[in-house]
Order: C-alpha cells, then sequence, then structure tokens
C-alpha cells in the first residue's frame, strides 16, 4: 500500500473533519511511498520512533503526534531530534488526537469500556452524537461495589490508580473519558453517572467528586490511551491486511 493511498484509508476511518483539535489530524511528517510495516504507539517519542526504526517500519501512527497549538515553532532541541531521526529514516509520521479519542472502533473510550464490560454506550458530551462524543457513558451488567470497581479497573490499566470512594454504594452506569479529562467530571454528573473514570486527576476533581457525592479514578494519562493504538493495529493488521503492531513506551503519567 502506497502512503496515498493509506492517509485516504484513515481519513475515512477517523474522520478528522468532524472535530476541532489542537494539532492537525493525519499526515504530519512525510516519508515513503511504498508503506509494508507499520507501527502504532500512545505519543511519538523518541523511543517510539527508535523502536519503529528497530522494526524496519515505514509509518508510524499514533494518538499525541506533533505541532500543538501553542508550541513553540522553532525546530531545535528534541523537536529537531525526532523530526530528523523520522526525515533521515523516511518514515511517515500520522497523528490522530480527538478522533482516535471518540472512534466507536478504534478509538480509545469506546474500547476502555468494553475492556471494562460497560455496555449501552451514550455520549458523555450530550449534545453530540456517539460518533463524535468525546467520552462515553454506559451501563455495567452486574453492579459492583467500589472496592470491586477499583480491583477491575487495575486489571485492565495494568496498573494501580487513583480511586476516590465517596460512599459504599454499588456501581452501575459509568462515564469514562481518557487522557487528561478530568473537567469532564461535571459531564459525568449531568450524565448521572455512578463513577468517573479519565486518566489524570486536578486538586479540585476530589473535592467536586466528595461533594457531588460520585466515585472518581484517575487511571493514568497513557494508561487510558493505550487502547485506541491497539484497536487500530488489529483492525489495519485484520482488515487491510498490513503488517503492524503496537508498541507500547511505558509512561507512569
Amino acid at each position: 500500500m502506497n502512503k496515498t493511498e493509506l492517509e485516504k484509508k484513515l481519513t475515512a476511518l477517523y474522520q478528522p473533519r468532524l472535530f476541532k483539535d489542537y494539532a492537525p489530524n493525519g499526515l504530519q511528517v512525510e516519508g515513503k511511498d511504498q508503506i509494508n510495516k507499520i507501527v502504532t504507539g500512545v505519543t511519538a517519542s523518541m523511543a517510539l520512533i527508535e523502536a519503529a526504526i528497530a522494526k524496519q517500519a515505514d509509518a508510524i501512527i499514533v494518538h499525541h503526534g506533533y505541532f500543538w497549538k501553542g508550541e513553540r515553532p522553532e525546530v531545535v532541541g528534541m523537536k529537531y531530534r525526532r523530526l530528523s531521526a523520522l526525515i533521515k529514516n523516511d518514515i511517515n509520521l500520522f497523528g490522530y488526537h480527538l478522533p482516535m479519542d471518540a472512534h466507536l472502533l478504534v478509538g480509545n473510550n469506546a474500547n476502555l469500556a468494553r475492556a471494562l464490560g460497560v455496555e449501552s454506550l451514550r455520549p458523555l458530551e450530550s449534545e453530540k452524537p456517539l460518533e463524535e462524543s468525546i467520552g462515553v457513558v454506559g451501563k455495567l451488567a452486574v453492579p459492583l461495589s467500589p472496592e470491586a470497581f477499583q480491583m477491575l479497573v487495575e486489571k485492565v490499566v495494568g496498573r494501580e490508580v487513583l480511586f476516590e470512594s465517596v460512599s459504599d454504594s454499588h456501581i452501575s452506569d459509568v462515564a469514562l473519558c481518557t487522557g487528561g479529562a478530568q473537567g469532564y467530571i461535571n459531564k459525568a454528573l449531568a450524565a448521572n453517572a455512578d463513577v468517573f473514570i479519565t486518566g489524570e486527576v486536578s486538586e479540585q476533581t476530589i473535592h467536586t467528586a466528595r461533594e457531588e457525592g460520585i466515585h472518581f479514578c484517575a487511571a493514568g494519562h497513557h494508561a487510558t490511551e493505550c487502547f485506541g493504538p491497539k484497536a487500530l493495529a488489529q483492525h489495519i493488521n485484520d482488515v487491510w491486511g498490513i503488517d503492524c503492531e503496537f508498541i507500547d513506551i511505558p509512561n507512569p503519567a
């Protein structure tokens, strides 16, 4: 497959035009024309680039790419080293931020929800259709105690999580939004969720959880955003027939 065909397939899959984002979605750094090996990952860090080079990848597809609004434009230091490595090795870099959060098949939120057994999904951003919502709300088939639910989340994301249990009430309705979405706790409250899961926590988030009576879980920005790149790699292998693998670069944040 050539890079133009790959970009067309990714555009059709993720529909980036539907999202007002903080960085360009699509091809961010151009490389070779022919794509035989693809690597997916959470962030286009130097470690991921080096892993892709070792795998002789022709393209990297990530959730966190480059050229964010507000960043310094100079190509120096870390930015130079990353871009230089991609260009010298003729590797294409594709980035999909909010589109990868929202996608119901190969997105972060829907796949984390599936892994937790959360069903009957509806949009966390109630003013948007489900396929455009950054965050989802759904139900557990069997309600769980806060302690059991925390154990489930830790098993699914593979790490200890920060869990603020505000009562003994069982959890049935789950709202989640991966990454740095702690500010969406108010949307979870509006959706009548019993718990809100995201990646990060702010000081005021805990006060909101306690005073409004909603369980809160910060399960890690990186850990909650592995689910989209993993699902995309599987989709590319199974449906598009291109050799693709997800490479995890562990990050405690």
